[in-house]
């Protein structure tokens, strides 16, 4: 059972009772993240999320790990393009220490100026990290390529230029407008008491003023043609990324597209995995995955290839994608698909902190809590011609953008575009 409350300043508190559990999930979401900054200030939501571990008004550094740790807690955080959130998982008795510390990380960072140049150099360092793992920065040039000029297509860390150049007093500005309490979610999850902890919440928020939230800039789904994207690097594995416009969060037919995912992609019975890797051995690594989005969504396709060997990839993964446009699936493998998906979905939800992340992302972005069953009873709703539809509406060679890292020539390279016409 979720129970929910909200303050009269406008943070949301929900919360969902696990009895037999020991630990609690705590988790304050602020509806924040790399769609809502510009070029100029990219990285900076992520910066802040940095900072906010270095110390506040009431907790050091090392006292805000040291109170955590120090009765067996883990403390966490991430960014992503729209949220921040700051998490713990902890014993239960111990959720109102839990709540003191991440509050005033939230309320009263210090941002200190050393501390300010310290982080702008990790990032920097991250920044770099990532650039030198293909694997990871091919996806960086697939986002490029689906969300051109956007916020969403560009990298969630920042760039050089604009973590570098990053002050203080931007920062100071950029968490002032939106780390206020009506743009707060607070989910918890685990052996507690909603009541209890909206007294903690409320000690702790209810003074805050809320303020208007800021909007986000809409992303551009339109794509005409099929993109295409090479970065030549010497590398011993050729690294593919092949995209599609998806659909939005709470697109009807989300659970469609997440059962296309499953068969072409998700696990070692995929069509994809079947094909390019155990029929003809053309990659160690093929996966599929989705991502979500307010307004749109993206369904992507990740593979390690043999340089020798991405041309026959690329026309393998493309003959399947055509393939589950034009074909439908069997019964069995669909059913397949759906069992997979419900009994992900229910041992997902077993864990306090996966339970308490599943409350605070829908009730950040949508602000309602759909229950498994809820879900379940929408999954078995879904038929093969719903699945064939979406297939058709998604997959089409005008909507299809790729990523490729490797040491393909420029010859090898037009011969690859001209494969996705």
């Amino acid at each position: 059972m979720y129970e929910k409350s909200t303050l009269d300043n406008g943070l949301r508190l929900v919360t969902h009772k696990m009895p037999e559990r020991n630990s609690a999930a705590l988790g304050i979401w602020i509806g924040v993240g790399g769609r809502y900054e510009e070029k100029a200030n990219k990285g900076i939501a992520h910066l802040i999320e940095h900072l906010s571990f270095k110390g506040t008004r009431k907790y050091s550094a090392n006292k805000i790990k040291e109170t955590i740790e120090g009765v067996g807690g883990s403390l966490n955080a991430f960014t992503s393009e729209e949220f921040t959130c700051y998490l713990t998982k902890i014993i239960s008795k111990h959720l109102p220490l839990a709540l003191d510390v991440l509050s005033d990380m939230i309320l009263e960072p210090l941002f200190a100026e050393k501390d300010l140049e310290k982080e702008k150099a990790v990032i920097l360092e991250e920044i770099k990290m990532y650039r030198d793992l293909p694997q990871a920065y091919v996806n960086e040039l697939l986002e490029e390529l689906l969300w051109p000029e956007h916020p969403l297509g560009m990298n969630l860390a920042g760039t050089f230029e604009s973590v570098s150049l990053m002050k203080r007093s931007r920062v100071l500005s950029f968490q002032n407008a939106f780390y206020h309490p009506a743009n707060i979610v607070v989910s918890v999850s685990g052996n507690i008491e909603h009541k209890k902890i909206y007294e903690y919440i409320a000690k702790a928020f209810s003074k805050i003023k809320a303020k208007e939230n800021i909007p986000f800039k809409k992303a551009p789904v339109h794509q005409e043609a099929s993109r295409a994207k090479f970065f030549h690097k010497d590398t011993q594995q050729s690294h593919l990324a092949f995209g599609y416009h998806g659909y939005k969060r709470n697109h009807p037919d989300r659970h469609a597209l997440g059962l296309l995912h499953i068969i072409l992609g998700a696990n070692m019975s995929s069509r994809l995995f079947n094909e390019v890797r155990e029929k003809k051995g053309l990659a160690y690594e093929i996966g599929t995955h989705l991502r979500y989005f307010y307004d749109t969504g993206a369904f992507f396709i990740h593979a390690g290839v043999d340089n020798r060997k991405v041309s026959a990839a690329i026309i393998t993964i493309l003959k399947e994608m055509r393939k589950i446009a034009k074909e439908p699936v069997t019964k069995n493998e669909f059913s397949r698909a759906k069992e997979y998906y419900m009994g992900q979905l229910l041992m997902s939800l077993e864990d306090t902190l996966d339970h308490m992340i599943w409350m605070g992302e829908q009730e950040g972005a949508l602000r309602r809590i759909k229950s498994a069953q809820d879900i379940l009873d929408e999954i078995r709703k879904v038929t093969i011609e719903d699945a064939q539809r979406t297939a058709r509406d998604i997959f089409r060679n005008s909507n299809l953008s790729l990523a490729v890292i490797g040491p393909q020539k420029e010859k090898e390279q037009d011969e690859m575009r001209l494969m996705l016409e």
